[in-house]
């Protein structure tokens, strides 16, 4: 089993600002870059309610650092 649960999107986007990840532009819709020191920059394209299954979960982790324990 794996440790990522499914989450809704806006509840990962707010975990990804808590651990450093800030907006680096925003346009209408739901494609944000976001930058973080030491990381390359990452592009969020989920609209908030969708729901985030635990593979695209750790492929989100392995690209910007976010943990289970951060949702």
């Amino acid at each position: 089993m794996t440790a990522w649960p499914s989450s809704k999107a806006n509840r990962v986007y707010r975990a990804l600002l808590r651990i450093g990840w800030t907006p680096k532009t925003e346009k209408k819709g739901s494609h944000v870059k976001l930058q973080r020191l030491g990381w390359p920059d990452y592009i969020w394209a989920w609209h908030e309610s969708d729901e985030i299954g635990p593979v695209a979960l750790s492929k989100i982790a392995k690209k910007t650092g976010l943990t289970p324990e951060d949702l």
